[in-house]
């Protein structure tokens, strides 16, 4: 079996659900007497809350080095945001990073989807590092909230979720939001927050609704066993 390097901490509640899929999903294969080797760096998410662009890039440059110098033969970012690092960090390390958007464009390629609504926090749904790669690789296009509502989707996302709070009034105003991307024209609903799927399941919503946190695990695990 292949070693990774996790990246986590962003939040610690994703990271769990991380390390969990990818053990389970792992044991599924080689039996439950056995388990893979996996490297772990939980980083403070208030790197990610100061939103300094430079700073973060750095950091995780520094923790992917660290990581591949312990024996990483790929890294894994357990989050969507922090992939805003991909194209700044790659080029300088001798291993890859599983990009959360390749487990995303497969599985709407899979389904069949064109047209992906992305809910998440404000630099997830505002950047372009989801929206283009699926461009670029996948020929998928994005589309995102209106503008009136980006603050309260980073609100629930960041000021809630991220600190494992589940509130009826967040499940709401996401299904909401699905339905206001439908009408836009989506045909499937990118969970872009790690802790998304924690809040909705398949039964909230009539669209194909991608999980990303269980599609990227299953991609770590894919790795690790060879795939």
């Amino acid at each position: 079996m292949k070693k990774i390097g996790l990246i986590g901490g962003t939040s610690w509640h994703s990271t769990i659900v991380y390390y969990r899929l990818i053990n389970e999903m792992v044991g599924e294969k080689i039996g439950t007497q056995a388990n893979p080797e996996l490297l772990i760096y939980s980083l403070n998410i208030e790197l990610m809350r100061e939103q300094n662009k430079e700073k973060i890039n750095n950091k995780y440059l520094e923790i992917a080095h660290t990581l591949q110098n312990a024996g990483a033969e790929a890294l894994v970012i357990c989050a969507n945001t922090p992939h805003m690092v991909f194209d700044f960090v790659q080029p300088k390390i001798g291993i890859p990073i599983l990009h959360i958007a390749d487990a995303i464009g497969k599985e709407a390629r899979d389904k069949g989807l064109k047209t992906l609504g992305l809910l998440g926090n404000r630099p997830t749904m505002t950047g372009d590092f989801i929206p283009k790669y699926l461009k670029e690789h996948y020929e998928i296009n994005t589309i995102i909230p209106d503008a009136q509502y980006i603050d309260q989707n980073h609100h629930y996302v960041s000021v809630e979720l991220t600190r494992g709070i589940f509130t009826p009034e967040a499940k709401t105003f996401f299904r909401e939001q699905m339905e206001m991307l439908k009408a836009k024209g989506a045909d499937g609903i990118i969970l872009g927050c790690t802790e998304l799927p924690m809040l909705l399941d398949a039964s909230d919503f009539n669209l194909p609704m991608i999980a990303t946190t269980q599609l990227h695990a299953k991609m770590a695990a894919d790795f690790i066993l060879g795939g």
